[in-house]
């Protein structure tokens, strides 16, 4: 089941950042990297976030979590995670789709290491296309995506 989370109350907070470390930890491992940014975020930055969050639901455990924010009509996918119990279910793939559904965008773009072959795929297959290639300070070299729901 798929939900909306309210990242402000605490305990809920906890259990997205939960996830996010075991998730990100994994995509760590794949990227080759120790110090990957997203592993840096702490559950206060997330109850104190104003992005929106869904979580994924299975067996009443949060499994998954899919973030984002919308600046005039434009959808941005701030992270997608899943939890390593919860791998190769299609969970991930239910969020994208849920969230493209339901929100109304111009356009959608989300941001990804190069080699994370995985998800480069995953958002392939909801028609996303790569515009963009740059290696930030952190070294990790990341590409852009984006969908226009209009063409």
């Amino acid at each position: 089941m798929i939900t909306e989370l309210d990242n402000s109350n605490g305990e809920i907070a906890k259990q997205i950042y939960t996830v996010f470390q075991n998730s990100y930890k994994i995509e760590a491992q794949l990227i080759g990297t120790v110090e990957f940014p997203p592993l840096l975020r702490s559950a206060k930055n997330i109850e104190s976030a104003e992005t929106q969050f869904y979580g994924f639901i299975e067996n009443k455990h949060l499994a998954a979590v899919i973030e984002i924010v919308i600046k005039d009509k434009q959808l941005e996918i701030n992270s997608l995670t899943v939890d390593p119990n919860y791998f190769r279910q299609g969970i991930a793939n239910k969020l994208i789709s849920y969230v493209l559904n339901i929100i109304n965008f111009t356009r959608a773009v989300v941001e990804t290491a190069l080699v994370n072959i995985p998800a480069i795929n995953l958002y392939k297959k909801h028609g996303f296309v790569e515009f963009k290639r740059w290696t930030p300070s952190h070294g990790i070299e990341k590409l852009a995506m984006s969908i226009d729901p209009t063409t």
